[in-house]
């Protein structure tokens, strides 16, 4: 009986490798809303992942490695190396990208746009609905809060990519 089990297992599980590897990150969307949910903790522990590798590197100006990173940078290659999904480089091309959405509808994965100056950007990755990942220009990579009054003032917009 188990010979037979374990027989079957082998046969079935090429095809469930192959199903899994068929997921496309971009049609997250219209997945049921068990699977939206599996998918919204997928998102989460990536971008944790992410966090965990990335915390307190410090941010530079179009950095894109560990020695220094800005925000933008970090965006992309979490979103190429956690979602295979390629972005633009630059926050002014980012948010561009994706559909807005109302400050109230974040979720995991989407990102949040920011004034902080003049002409200066902001880009970070939602976590959930308000913890969001990005670099900071004092303190680095890091987590921070929609609600803390620095990021509520200047908050701008936030878009879905995934």
């Amino acid at each position: 009986m188990f010979r037979s089990c374990l027989h079957h297992f082998r046969l079935l599980l090429p095809a469930l490798l192959l199903i899994g590897c068929a997921h496309n990150p971009a049609q997250l969307s219209s997945v049921s809303p068990t699977s939206a949910a599996t998918n919204e903790q997928r998102i989460t522990q990536a971008l944790s992942a992410q966090h965990q590798a990335w915390a307190g590197v410090p941010h530079r100006w179009g950095g894109n490695s560990k020695q220094g990173i800005d925000c933008s940078a970090l965006v992309q290659l979490t979103y190429r190396d956690h979602f295979a999904v390629a972005l633009p480089r630059t926050t002014a091309e980012q948010v561009q990208i994706g559909s807005p959405i109302r400050r109230s509808a974040i979720a995991p994965g989407d990102l949040v746009f920011f004034k902080t100056g003049a002409n200066v950007r902001h880009v970070g990755m939602m976590l959930d609905e308000i913890t969001f990942l990005h670099t900071s220009y004092s303190r680095g990579v890091m987590l921070s809060r929609l609600d803390n009054p620095y990021w509520s003032a200047n908050y701008w917009q936030a878009r879905r990519v995934l």
